[in-house]
């Protein structure tokens, strides 16, 4: 059964930086996409990155575009979410979810999702 644990959230002023990490626990990172979606006060839920199992290929939402960068870790167990250029409207609890996959990606939450418990991301402006 699969396990995410977030990490990395924090306070931040506008303008800085921050990388979340999700580590991902009994399940490959081979067989599952990974998303990240955050929940900002009073919002609803939203995707805004993604990252496929296979060939690593990419997907970001376009408030996050060119300034977020999702990757994957040497030993293919970790998730990164390196986030630059924050803004006060990126203030949020950020999750990491992953679905078994064979190809693409999704900023789709899906009912078979496997979710972390989230980090909180503030940014002060």
């Amino acid at each position: 059964h699969g396990r995410l644990v977030e990490s990395g959230g924090g306070l931040v002023q506008a303008g800085g930086s921050l990388r979340l990490s999700c580590a991902v626990y009994g399940i490959s990172l081979d067989d599952y996409a990974v998303g990240w979606f955050r929940q900002a006060p009073g919002k609803e839920r939203e995707g805004i990155s993604c990252i496929s199992s296979g060939d690593g290929s990419k997907y970001y939402d376009e408030s996050v575009k060119g300034r977020f960068t999702v990757s994957k870790g040497t030993a293919k167990s970790t998730v990164y979410l390196p986030m630059n250029s924050l803004r006060a409207e990126d203030t949020a609890v950020y999750y990491c979810s992953a679905e078994r996959r064979p190809q693409g990606c999704t900023i789709i939450a899906g009912a078979d999702d496997h979710w972390g418990q989230g980090t909180r991301v503030t940014v002060s402006s």
